[in-house]
């Protein structure tokens, strides 16, 4: 007969290697082999719409990226949303110019910076993660690449956005990113297998100086997955975000076992630190763990995003340093 020592050193060893043996109808298997449940999170209001584009492929069974590719999509074609894509405020040239990167599940990443007349510019972000030995294109070599994958060149600058660049024209006040100028949607998506994945995509801050680029297409500063871990977006000023790598930052802080919520505020929360003039500014974060556990928090109140699982939709206002949720 076993002795309780023995059968100690046996649950141990079991424990350890995965619990060998367990048949897959016992509770204890079940209970370690959960099926993962899909999940979409993003930044802002129009991340509603996205994510209700992106859950028709995670309903299915489908990919996570091929998820936060398709979500992302519909802001960037919408001319009523002003800082994503088609329709987006224009530099101080009076030119639309377009960020955006994309991360699967194994650390792969494709990302273009300052790309002009093309309206989708994710998804020539994914190709340049599929077809090119590189991370990132920029400029003209975005613009030649897209082509060259059959993309078509396009005015992206509509009469609305025009007509408020030439408005603008007459003070040329510079456009704090804040509550009311932010940019950006960021989107995070777990599959049923429990595959993560993310997407980043914008026009940028309201006439910025010709050949800006903030942090939407820098892989680490508005956006990181860890397929281990969790994932991570940002939104509000970028140059902030790219000053302290915040997307990785808050994957690095859920790693050492923070909650996205808490991880998100403790970014948050170094950025304020090393200005010290936090108040005139804001930042977001957005994060999503391997759990399928969400959060997010900001500087400004006012920033919120969209979650969208198996039990529906809803918006979320975050939590935030400088306030109450509003």
């Amino acid at each position: 007969m076993r002795s309780r020592r023995d059968f100690l050193k046996l649950s141990a060893l079991l424990g350890m290697t995965g619990l060998v043996g367990l048949s897959k109808t016992t509770p204890a298997f079940a209970a370690v082999k959960k099926q993962p449940e899909a999940i979409v999170v993003s930044t802002w209001e129009h991340g509603l719409a996205a994510n209700e584009a992106a859950w028709q492929v995670l309903a299915k069974g489908g990919r996570a990226l091929d998820a936060v590719e398709t979500g992302v999509r519909v802001p960037e074609a919408d001319p009523k949303v002003r800082t994503v894509g088609y329709g987006g405020y224009p530099d101080r040239d009076g030119i639309v110019t377009l960020d955006a990167c994309i991360m699967d599940e194994h650390m792969n990443c494709g990302s273009v910076a300052f790309l002009q007349n093309i309206k989708h510019p994710i998804s020539v972000a994914r190709l340049v993660m599929e077809k090119t030995p590189h991370v990132m294109l920029v400029g003209e070599g975005a613009k030649q690449f897209a082509l060259q994958q059959g993309f078509k060149e396009e005015n992206l600058l509509t009469a609305e956005s025009e007509a408020d660049w030439k408005a603008w024209l007459k003070d040329q006040k510079i456009q704090q990113i804040n509550i009311e100028n932010h940019d950006t949607i960021g989107m995070l998506a777990m599959d049923a297998a429990g595959n993560l994945s993310g997407a980043c995509t914008t026009s940028g801050a309201a006439y910025k100086m010709h050949g800006r680029v903030g942090d939407s297409p820098l892989i680490g500063a508005g956006l990181y997955v860890d397929n281990d871990i969790g994932a991570a977006t940002a939104t509000g000023m970028g140059e902030l975000m790219i000053k302290t790598v915040g997307s990785h930052l808050v994957v690095e802080l859920m790693r050492q076992g923070a909650s996205p919520e808490e991880a998100c505020k403790q970014a948050v929360l170094r950025i304020a630190r090393k200005l010290g003039d936090y108040a005139q500014f804001q930042v977001g974060f957005l994060a999503l763990n391997k759990q399928g556990q969400y959060g997010a928090y900001g500087i400004q109140p006012g920033f919120n995003y969209a979650v969208q699982n198996k039990a529906g939709s809803t918006l979320i206002d975050g939590k935030s340093l400088l306030g109450a949720k509003v």
